[in-house]
């Protein structure tokens, strides 16, 4: 179902130009965007994927990840199709670099509604580019803030700031996906731009937020020391307590590279844990790699397995052996 898009301008030509995000298209009557999600329509930019849900589900919140964020709480979780981004490695392709499968309706009232039926925390918007499900997302998360239930957005972070300060007040947690910090990587693997999405995080952050950020480790790509502790001076320089999850690539859509292994995870770990408080381990199962470690006395504060999680920290967020308090949000 098509609903008038937010942030547009019509063009002396006689098209529309896209304000969402910095990509900025520039559309004739009829086209799309670059990211499916938008299209002008007799003169006028739509949101053509408002309401169309192409998947639903209940998911640990860890799964998001979010790690220092209701542990071992459950989310309902939504996307639509298409993303902004192009990234030749997307390891959800299938929904993200399409806007043609199958998909069913549903509105605001009925996400808020579905989300309080399953007992759920709240909602995330994830799974492709909720970003680019604007509208959508902002008209639910304002019902779901009405209902007392808890906004997250999984997001690679490439908004324009108009939009963006728009939506923040009403999330309450977010990831960020920093895929690299070479502007070059951004460029050509993924058709976008690095500097927005560093503007975002500070943004993010600097809002209250509750912030993590996820890095796909991608072999001779973005795995070198140097590019991680690029990466984790960049984290660090925001908030050295921001949760970093590191997450093991797999060969998918357009990209061949050889799967990321355990060994280079764990080096990649200690050369951010020089910055970093907290980081953590993704898609590999390495023991201690998704436990959260108090930095005082190194005691498992909360420990993971797959997806079962067991949290030690006290009600008022203490280590369980020294007191440390751990920026962990509980209730």
């Amino acid at each position: 179902m098509s609903h008038p898009a937010a942030y547009w301008q019509a063009t002396t030509d006689g098209n529309v130009q896209c304000l969402l995000c910095p990509i900025g298209c520039k559309l004739q009557d009829g086209q799309d965007g670059l990211c499916g999600t938008r299209g002008n329509v007799d003169g006028a930019m739509v949101a053509k994927q408002y309401g169309r849900l192409v998947s639903a589900a209940v998911d640990p919140i860890e799964k998001k990840p979010l790690y220092h964020f209701f542990p071992a709480r459950s989310i309902f979780s939504v996307a639509a199709l298409g993303c902004n981004l192009h990234c030749q490695f997307c390891q959800n392709w299938n929904i993200s670099q399409s806007t043609q499968g199958p998909t069913s309706d549903t509105t605001p009232e009925q996400i808020v509604a579905d989300a309080q039926r399953v007992e759920s925390v709240g909602i995330a918007y994830t799974y492709s580019e909720p970003l680019v499900w604007y509208e959508f997302v902002r008209d639910s998360a304002r019902l779901a803030r009405a209902a007392g239930l808890k906004n997250v957005i999984v997001s690679n972070g490439f908004l324009n700031p108009e939009p963006l300060a728009e939506l923040l007040p009403l999330i309450d947690a977010a990831n960020i996906d920093l895929k690299s910090m070479d502007d070059e990587f951004y460029k050509k693997v993924c058709k976008a731009r690095l500097q927005p999405v560093l503007t975002n995080i500070r943004a993010i952050h600097a809002q209250g937020v509750h912030l993590e950020v996820t890095n796909l480790v991608i072999p001779g790509q973005n795995d070198s020391d140097e590019q991680i502790a690029e990466l984790a001076d960049f984290v660090a320089g925001v908030a050295p307590d921001i949760p970093l999850h590191l997450s093991a690539y797999c060969p998918s859509y357009k990209f061949t590279a050889p799967p990321t292994p355990p060994q280079t995870l764990l080096r990649a770990r200690r050369v951010a844990m020089r910055r970093l408080r907290y980081v953590y381990l993704g898609n590999v199962m390495v023991e201690g790699g998704a436990d959260t470690i108090c930095p005082s006395c190194q005691a498992v504060a909360i420990q993971r397995t797959g997806y079962r999680t067991v949290n030690r920290v006290s009600a008022t967020g203490g280590c369980p052996e020294c007191g440390t308090i751990i920026p962990v949000i509980l209730n």
